[in-house]
């Protein structure tokens, strides 16, 4: 804990990485200048997590009353999709999180001063901000820290830039929904994003570079591939544009596998960090493609100051985000922390989910273990059976000699629910043979852990329903 009741801190942004350093360090004794130049709340409130999981969950439940593993009991009829209502419900919920979770809490906060307009470096201790209202004002600290995350990357195919395609952005907040919608991307946010536009009732077609999901292990794109045909999603792999021009309001496109047109075109093929604004070279802050280097400290290459979250070299996800920020306030204000990835859940929202922590099988042996796999399909789990939701699997890597648990992927309905507890045991670096020992409870889909690790030792189609 610091003692200097007047330590400084300048904080470059206001959402997750940012008000988790702020707060963090106004906790920890630190006064606090706080810069943003849009929006407060950063990406996850306003234009990503929050409004993209009402939108897939409002899809979800179109598709649930239009088709379901019920529908020889349970009727079931397409429904009318209002996309004004729901765009409604959507963003009157986005305003209510970002006042509660942002904006209320820095109107009460007296230690942090807000300013509104965008930062630039003059040295390792000094802000010039142009302020939004007009003017500019210098800020001079002991400290700062960067968290001003990225945006949708705009990759370079011929004629894209002139035609008005959407990113994760903008197709959040369309006001229609529409009959043609060509994705190119095959990433976690184009896959959510093309399969809810699927069920609010457009045609979709996903144009992958090579494979759904080529980051992650094979088997996982393999069932999101087939998940996706299933529902008349339109996979083209190994496809790549060549040029897109938009004419007569349609997007006509062409490719490798032919010439492609559409109402709309959704480019989610990564982000760029927010950096270049800030003459981050011009101080010795050095950065990869746009990302900010940060050692386990979460500190930059210039001593005193700090980063977290996507405008880093870190993995894009909120909760990382905001637990780098929380150490890099610690870090700021005298205390030592560090962040430990080594047991990161990743999940995808699709339907199934696709949900995963530590090493994948390949990772694995590249990183010299001897290693023992086992993969569970979702027939042999009792949840899965009695929803008639079969679709998918649980895998889990472990170290061939001591059975240690190193990874787990899961492609199941509510993967996500389940990931947790495969991190808490990793964390605890339990055996597979302690998982299958543990009690979990019955029609559930995280006993499907406790069968998949059984799957080491014992043949699962041979126990009673329930058996320990």
């Amino acid at each position: 804990m610091s003692n200097d009741k007047h330590l400084h801190i300048a904080v470059i942004g206001s959402g997750g990485a940012a008000m988790a350093a702020a707060l963090k360090a106004v906790e920890r004794g630190a006064r606090i200048t706080l810069i943003e130049r849009g929006t407060i709340g950063g990406t996850c409130v306003n234009t990503g997590c929050v409004p993209s999981k009402i939108m897939i969950r409002a899809a979800h439940i179109a598709h649930l009353r239009k088709e379901s593993p019920f529908d020889e009991g349970v009727s079931a009829k397409a429904p009318k999709v209002d996309r004004t209502k729901l765009l409604q419900q959507q963003q009157a919920r986005v305003e209510e999180l970002r006042d509660n979770k942002y904006e209320s809490i820095l109107r009460d906060q007296t230690a942090i001063t807000v300013l509104n307009g965008e930062a630039r470096f003059v040295d390792a201790h000094t802000l010039t901000i142009q302020l939004n209202d007009g003017g500019e004002q210098t800020v001079h600290f002991d400290r700062t820290f960067i968290g001003t995350g990225a945006r949708p990357a705009e990759p370079p195919i011929p004629g894209l830039a002139e035609t008005p395609y959407l990113t994760s952005t903008t197709a959040l907040l369309l006001e229609t929904i529409p009959e043609r919608l060509i994705v190119i991307g095959a990433g976690f946010v184009a896959l959510e994003l093309a399969q809810a536009f699927v069920r609010l009732g457009s045609k979709v077609t996903v144009l992958a570079r090579s494979r759904l999901l080529s980051g992650e292990d094979p088997t996982i794109g393999e069932a999101i591939d087939a998940a996706f045909r299933c529902e008349g999603i339109e996979v083209l792999r190994q496809t790549q544009a060549s040029r897109v021009d938009y004419t007569d309001n349609e997007f006509i496109m062409d490719t490798n596998a032919g010439n492609l047109r559409a109402d709309q075109l959704l480019v989610a093929t990564g982000r760029t960090p927010n950096t270049e604004a800030l003459n981050l070279e011009g101080i010795g802050v050095e950065t990869s493609r746009g990302a900010i280097q940060v050692d386990e400290h979460l500190q930059t290459t210039v001593p005193g100051i700090y980063a977290a979250g996507d405008c880093t070299d870190q993995p894009q996800f909120v909760y990382v985000a905001a637990a780098g920020g929380s150490r890099a306030a610690v870090n700021m204000t005298g205390g030592e922390a560090t962040l430990d990835l080594s047991a990161m859940p990743g999940v995808m929202f699709t339907d199934p989910q696709v949900a995963t922590v530590g090493l994948t099988e390949a990772e694995a042996l590249e990183q010299g273990f001897n290693v023992d796999t086992r993969v569970l399909d979702l027939d042999n789990v009792p949840r899965a059976l009695v929803n008639f939701e079969t679709h998918g699997f649980i895998k889990m890597v472990a170290e061939r000699d001591s059975g240690r648990l190193l990874g787990v992927q899961a492609v199941a309905a509510e993967a996500g629910e389940l990931i947790q507890t495969a991190v808490m045991a990793l964390r605890a670096r339990m055996t597979v043979e302690d998982i299958g020992n543990e009690l979990f409870p019955y029609l559930t889909m995280v006993e499907g852990l406790k069968l998949c690790a059984q799957t080491f030792t014992k043949d699962v189609k041979q126990l009673s329903c329930c058996a320990g």
